[in-house]
């Protein structure tokens, strides 16, 4: 014994017990009847066999407690760091469950008209039926389920009445989209409630809308209420007669930045008010504030009433006829200025642009260093109207298509748009399929004349957009959380030669500009795939999986 016991204590992958423990357990009653004697057994058979009977039913009894204890403990552990749809019915299921809100309430997302299906009989071509094809969704579907450390969080911050975030936002209706949402995520990041964001008067638009005018500020509240606490108004106990702005955050901050920099600040004052967040919060976060950013994006920020019922009306005028192209044609002058492009118009147009470029140089983004030509190779340039035709009816676009205009007033008005009428007779806009004054309420606003072109063009069976920016992200995302509904994305870098070459014929062309976009048609696309991308234009796999 004594041997067994110095070996039991220099072993260390076991506990030590001494075996005289098992013979003392035993020894107790009920246990002993299974160490009695054959010769003090046989004086009462009768009495050890009902004894050995109620020994094994007690030890099956134990062993059987003992399996089940296991068993809760290992599923409570399970359930407790699970991601199941069911599991967040304590805060509130159906909203952190999107694809329950779009499945069953439009009120819950912008839920578009189903795209319409295209007849394989008849005189509809084998173009034409692959044009208006949808792509393979691949089976990918709205998946919105936090973690267990991100709700177990939310009931505090839920709550928070001491810590206040103002956020100023600018820019034109997307990019003040874009800035809402980081707003958000940095009110959650910082555990402070957030006051409903300030709209600031566009300088170029000069559109003095103000929140409550363009979103639903009680949808928007009630679908972040178990995320973010949110506010109409600072109460009057944080109201200072003097108030620092920030407003010279870097580029793509991390939420650990964030917290370094302003939760101190914040905890000591209980006010921040932050401006200028237009690409300022990392694309790169943690996959919570990713689902966050969806949920604010694609659930929170309805349009109010008002932009919203209309908007829908003029999308219904379009689907009734039949399926339609929405394209985002960016044609405007300011565009053309700050592209460094020539417009296309002519060498009399060209000298207007030219001219306001040199008034104000600080308006040319991109490449400064190279000339126009070498501008439009890289692909930096938008596609006119005369090459926005030629790439759709290389695409396969019936000529009787039609097709909805998306834009502000081109420069050079309908001299602008007459390439792309010659060759599409059914084009459209808001202003044409409005009726009566329903748009004259909202002539001067044009955050909600680009609400109405957004709508219209969520709804349209194909958007096709000429040029990047905030519209065109943001379109790709939202069609793609809704079902990848199809979304055309010009490869210009690839298809300005071919656009420029005079000898290459319509049949060769088109199956240049085919094999070109193959892949560029809305088909689920990883956002892991490249770094920096963001997650409203790319919701696979963070807020979408299969």
């Amino acid at each position: 014994m004594a041997v067994r016991t110095k070996y039991a204590k220099n072993t260390s992958s076991f506990i030590a017990l001494n075996p005289s423990f098992f013979s003392h357990l035993l020894s107790l009653s009920p246990f002993n009847s299974m160490q009695i004697s054959p010769r003090k057994a046989s004086n009462s058979t009768s009495s050890r066999r009902s004894t050995s009977y109620l020994s094994l039913i007690l030890l099956f009894l134990l062993v059987s407690a003992a399996f089940l204890a296991i068993c809760t403990l290992t599923f409570a552990t399970l359930w407790r760091n699970s991601i199941s749809c069911s599991a967040i019915s304590s805060l509130g299921a159906r909203e952190y469950d999107p694809f329950f809100a779009i499945s069953t309430s439009a009120a819950a997302a912008m839920v578009p008209l189903p795209p319409q299906r295209i007849g394989v009989a008849g005189n509809v071509s084998g173009e034409e039926r692959e044009f208006w094809q949808q792509p393979e969704d691949e089976g990918y579907r709205p998946c919105l389920h936090f973690s267990y450390q991100y709700r177990k969080a939310a009931a505090a911050i839920a709550r928070e009445k001491r810590r206040f975030l103002v956020v100023v936002v600018s820019g034109g209706l997307n990019q003040q989209r874009n800035q809402i949402v980081d707003a958000v995520v940095i009110a959650r990041i910082l555990e402070a409630s957030l006051v409903v964001p300030v709209l600031q008067v566009n300088r170029i638009w000069r559109d003095e809308s103000e929140f409550s005018e363009i979103f639903d500020v009680e949808h928007f509240k009630k679908v972040l209420k178990a995320d973010v606490r949110i506010v109409s108004s600072l109460p009057s106990s944080h109201l200072m007669s003097k108030q620092t702005i920030e407003n010279q955050i870097p580029f793509h901050v991390s939420p650990i930045w964030i917290r370094a920099r302003f939760f101190r600040q914040l905890n000591r004052e209980g006010l921040l008010i932050l401006k200028g967040l237009e690409s300022k919060l990392s694309k790169n976060l943690p996959p919570d504030l990713q689902k966050l950013r969806c949920k604010v994006a694609f659930h929170a920020l309805r349009f109010a009433g008002p932009i919203q019922d209309l908007s829908n009306r003029i999308a219904r005028r379009m689907w009734d006829e039949g399926p339609y192209i929405a394209i985002h044609l960016r044609l405007e002058k300011d565009v053309w200025i700050r592209s460094g492009c020539p417009a296309g118009l002519g060498a009399g147009y060209d000298r207007i642009i030219s001219k306001e470029r040199e008034s104000h140089p600080e308006f040319l983004t991109g490449k400064l260093n190279i000339t126009n030509a070498q501008r439009r190779l890289a692909g930096l340039c938008p596609l006119n109207a005369s090459e926005m035709a030629r790439l759709l009816k290389a695409l396969g676009a019936p000529r009787n298509a039609r097709v909805y205009v998306a834009g502000g007033e081109p420069f050079g008005g309908k001299l602008a748009l007459q390439a792309l009428q010659e060759e599409f007779p059914n084009l459209m806009s808001k202003h044409t399929l409005a009726r009566e004054d329903e748009l004259t309420p909202y002539l001067s606003k044009a955050s909600v004349l680009a609400a109405i072109d957004y709508i219209v063009s969520l709804n349209s069976d194909v958007f096709v957009t000429s040029h990047g920016g905030n519209m065109a992200r943001a379109l790709e995302g939202h069609r793609a959380y809704l079902g990848h509904r199809k979304y055309i994305k010009p490869n210009k870098r690839m298809m300005f030669p071919y656009l420029d070459y005079a000898f290459i014929s319509d049949t060769e062309f088109s199956s240049m500009m085919r094999k070109l976009h193959k892949k560029c048609q809305g088909q689920p696309q990883p956002r892991t795939n490249k770094r920096d991308r963001d997650v409203l234009a790319y919701p696979v796999p963070e807020c979408m999986c299969k």
